[in-house]
């Protein structure tokens, strides 16, 4: 007796496989993975800002002339203090290189602030938007004097 609806196929010939759908996860894999992050050069230009001017003996950031432009810009109402004075990134998908100017406060020893600075400042923006920091230049374009004025904050014309 024969199993009732099955074919018989000729000997040497097997019974052809039956195609079934593999249950399969929509999305495709860990959702972290999914998609394109990138970080403009201003973001990293803040975060390094920030960070070097954490440092105790940096006392500004960018040339004399970019900070008496700053001075007067922070004047002007609705004007922010700009964080990214003295700071250039270039930013690419995975690494990331900074320019950085500072001026120093005299006495302190401008390489060990350079070396807390570049310290500080690789931590930040590695910890914070997870680029490789390839390299932190730094140019100290000047030292502030105790018995200098101060460049940022001008007295103001009427008493």
């Amino acid at each position: 007796m024969t199993e009732p609806n099955r074919t018989q196929y000729p000997e040497g010939v097997t019974e052809p496989s039956v195609q079934t759908r593999k249950a399969t996860r929509r999305g495709g894999g860990d959702p972290a993975t999914r998609g394109r992050t990138t970080i403009a050069d201003g973001v990293v230009e803040k975060i390094a800002g920030l960070a070097a001017r954490d440092v105790l003996g940096v006392h500004a950031m960018g040339s004399g002339l970019s900070r008496t432009f700053g001075a007067v810009r922070d004047r002007v109402p609705g004007g922010a203090k700009s964080v990214t004075r003295g700071v250039k990134a270039e930013v690419g998908e995975l690494q990331t290189a900074l320019d950085l100017e500072i001026v120093v406060d005299y006495g302190v020893s401008i390489a060990d602030v350079a070396k807390a600075v570049r310290e500080n400042v690789i931590a930040a923006v590695e910890r914070m938007t997870s680029l490789e920091v390839v390299e932190v230049n730094i140019a100290v374009s000047d030292v502030k004097l105790p018995e200098e004025e101060d460049d940022e904050e001008p007295e103001p014309r009427i008493q």
